[in-house]
């Protein structure tokens, strides 16, 4: 597994748990499937910015927040 989406994936789900999301509610907000967001929170999806956009504002966030950590 790639370091970088597994650290992008973990930012997801933590940010996600802190708003007490589920993956489902999460998915509504971004307009994604509920199984995309779990592969991408297992760090097995490799995102375009534009949906790295997306989960940024669905979790109302800025989209650096979500790469932070990732060298």
């Amino acid at each position: 597994m790639d370091e970088q989406l597994k650290i992008f994936g973990e930012n997801i789900k933590k940010l996600r748990e802190s708003k007490k999301l589920s993956q489902e509610e999460l998915a509504d907000l971004g307009g994604f499937d509920r199984t995309y967001i779990s592969l991408v929170e297992r760090g097995k999806r490799n995102l375009s910015l534009k949906n790295i956009c997306r989960f940024a504002k669905a979790l109302n966030v800025k989209p650096y927040e979500l790469i932070k950590n990732i060298k």
